[in-house]
């Protein structure tokens, strides 16, 4: 069990971290070479232009190193300019989905920060005058943060009120603010929707499961079924075909393309040379001849078999697949159609909104019904086991993390564990960071697995990736750290003490394994986002394709690679925080603090990166919202339900029943939210539809 010492060793270590992440960051961004890895998102929507150009000859050395010291002397300017944006803007310049993502750490702050000020004004003070902790068995492992949690308070004691009261205040602050918080993104929604210029996806439906007819293609068939059907409101469709080979020919021309504008870059620079290329294998043998004609010659024997595939895929019957885009006249008769069961059998034409194209799956187009439900519950069954296996190397590394555990497995270690820095790493940064490496593969298995399940689009793919991922660390990081901590650190003293004291051990044990996450807090929080805008790896990987890949102005374009807002990653880890925060509120309050600070300071961070990095590939209109809302009323529920077993332990028979009231409020409380605000993020409403909507 990590003491004070031990944490502030791991705090030390980790601010450190993060203090060295940020100077390399203010330092690195001001040089003219990293401008494109720091600032993709200007460069790709034109507003910015690479500093490396121009300054002529006489200035090699500026091209790749600020030689203005003035501006080391302001490397810190983008915290403010990160702050300077408003909302307005930073819609109109990310989009929604960028804007309700950063919401989503002010409303954390807005949560915490009367929160912790409460928890650590009276509850702490009330924690720390009982002293219970110095009476139990010198078996058990406490630290001096436990002397400050709701395990110091003795049985029975009438202190507890403070712990109700405070747990009722809590829960009706928390749940205002989700209230308010859903009803202001809810209007931003609609609002969004309602002022959208007009784009195809609007007046555009998807259909599956398109029945075969004999003697009529696919095409026929929803031409016939929708002129029958939508008469009023059906403009025209696209079938779907299986044109792998002709996308194939397509990239193999662009390469082309990319060596003929390389080629015709280079004769630009050198007009007295003509560059040449060898016709055989990779350039290296074969006649040499003239790149430029060369490619050029290429690229029309290449236009000749890509208009020759086109026409032979067109004419297959067998590469159309049973899926089809509808156009309507309206947004109006696109929404009825979307959102309306088109046949008596609900497993054949079913609609749906048409994602917009880069939000498109296309590899799960054309899945049958069948098979999709098939998939899912083969998916449902995999991700259970995942979620139960998993807990088994991660009980394992927990178990060692803890120097007793270390010093049984391995006691040819017990010289050095004994050292005292080398103690303190151990306890204070060993586990987090075991932690961490567990989880860092987890998002790609999972999002495998949601693709698996015939998602239509990449935000739908990314949401339930991200449920999968939540489930994960609810069971395994939270769940699994508190029991596998208490069963290995516990175990002895349950084995040497009367059966009437082992209730009350396991009451303080959940307190205990604050220190472990307040470890994991600030490893992942801090350090791990103060990482997060370095972009230490496409750094490396931008100057390694600069160095050996990037030939034009394309290539160069595609090695910024800006990313996007991880959300498979991202929104888990959040609710992960919200969930300590709400659940250590009333137990460990000084847990707390490590909260706020990572909200604040990855508010900061993650505003500079969607302003500056990140290039959203998608817009879902926030459809995220319901799921991160509906996770933070979870935490809130399984807070109340630990508190109410912990008090259990406690003997408090006078005041524990009065906790029973708070998970009813709650459950109705997402009731309520659920029908009052959700159903305007799962179908589009009419009125808004009819508002300037036809287009011929």
């Amino acid at each position: 069990m990590a003491s004070l010492e031990d944490i502030g060793v791991s705090a030390f270590i980790n601010i450190l971290t993060a203090f060295a992440f940020l100077l390399a960051f203010a330092l690195l961004r001001l040089q003219p070479i990293n401008d494109r890895v720091y600032f993709p998102k200007w460069y790709i929507i034109g507003s910015r232009t690479s500093p490396t150009n121009g300054g002529g000859r006489r200035n090699i050395v500026g091209k790749f190193v600020n030689l203005n010291w003035k501006t080391y002397l302001t490397f810190l300017n983008w915290m403010p300019q990160a702050l300077q944006m408003s909302e307005s803007q930073l819609i109109q310049h990310a989009g929604l989905d960028s804007a309700v993502f950063l919401r989503i750490y002010l409303l954390g702050l807005k949560i915490f920060v009367p929160v912790t000020i409460l928890a650590l004004v009276v509850l702490v003070p009330v924690n720390a005058s009982e002293g219970t902790l110095f009476f139990l068995r010198k078996e058990l492992v406490i630290s001096n943060i436990d002397k400050l949690s709701i395990s110091n308070v003795r049985p029975k004691s009438q202190k507890f009120w403070f712990h109700i009261s405070m747990a009722y205040l809590f829960t009706f602050w928390i749940c205002y603010m989700l209230y308010k918080e859903y009803d202001r993104v809810a209007f931003m929604r609609l609002h969004y929707l309602a002022s959208q210029q007009r784009r195809v996806d609007q007046f555009t439906v998807v259909v599956r499961n398109v029945p075969r007819v004999s003697g009529h293609s696919i095409s026929e068939s929803v031409d016939h079924f929708f002129q029958t059907n939508h008469p009023n409101h059906y403009l025209g469709h696209q079938a779907v075909y299986n044109a792998n080979k002709f996308a194939r020919l397509i990239r193999q021309r662009e390469r082309l393309h990319n060596w003929l504008d390389y080629n015709q870059l280079k004769f630009e620079r050198h007009p007295d040379k003509r560059p040449t290329t060898k016709t055989g294998f990779l350039g290296l043998c074969g006649t040499k001849v003239d790149s430029i004609e060369f490619y050029k010659q290429k690229m029309q024997e290449l236009d000749k078999r890509i208009e020759s595939e086109r026409e032979r895929t067109l004419k297959d019957s067998k590469a159309i697949m049973p899926a089809a885009f509808v156009s309507f006249n309206s947004r109006w008769g696109a929404a009825v159609c979307a959102q309306t069961q088109q046949s008596k059998n609900p497993t054949l034409w079913l609609t749906d909104w048409a994602p917009e194209p880069r939000d498109l799956y296309w590899h799960n187009l054309a899945i049958p019904f069948v098979s999709i439900s098939v998939r899912k519950l083969v998916i449902s069954i995999a991700v259970f086991a995942l979620v139960f296996f998993y807990m088994i190397p991660i009980a394992f590394v927990q178990s060692l993390a803890n120097l007793d555990g270390l010093k049984r497995v391995a006691p040819f270690l017990r010289p050095v564990i004994e050292v005292k820095v080398i103690k303190s790493f151990l306890q204070g940064f060993l586990p987090g960071l075991a932690l961490k490496i567990f989880m860092y593969i987890l998002p790609t298995v999972l999002m495998i697995m949601s693709k698996v399940e015939g998602y239509l689009a990449i935000s739908v793919l990314e949401r339930k990736t991200a449920a999968k991922y939540y489930y994960f660390m609810l069971v395994n990081v939270f769940l699994g750290s508190i029991v596998t901590g208490t069963a290995f650190e516990q175990l002895d003293a349950f084995l040497h003490q009367s059966p009437t004291q082992i209730p009350r051990t396991i009451g303080v044990s959940i307190p205990m394994k604050a220190t472990f996450f307040i470890t994991y807090i600030m490893i992942d929080g801090w350090a791990g986002i103060a990482s997060e805008i370095l972009r230490l790896k496409p750094l490396v990987i931008f100057h390694l394709k600069n160095m050996f890949i990037v030939k034009t102005d394309r290539d160069r374009e595609r090695a910024m690679d800006p990313g996007s807002v991880d959300l498979p990653e991202t929104l888990p880890t959040l609710q992960l925080y919200f969930l300590l925060g709400i659940v250590y509120a009333v137990v460990t309050p000084i847990l707390l603090p490590f909260i706020l600070v990572f909200f604040g300071f990855a508010y900061l961070v993650y505003r500079h990166q969607v302003i500056n990095v990140y290039y959203q590939r998608y817009e879902s209109v926030a459809a995220f919202w319901p799921f991160v809302h509906s996770r933070i009323v979870a935490s809130l529920f399984i807070s109340q339900l630990l508190l109410l077993g912990l008090l259990s332990t406690k003997e408090a028979a006078n005041t524990t029943p009065l906790l029973v009231a708070l998970p009813i409020l709650t459950i109705w409380f997402h009731k309520y939210c659920k029908s009052r605000f959700e159903p305007a993020f799962r179908k589009y409403p009419l009125e808004v539809r009819m508002l300037t909507c036809i287009i011929i």
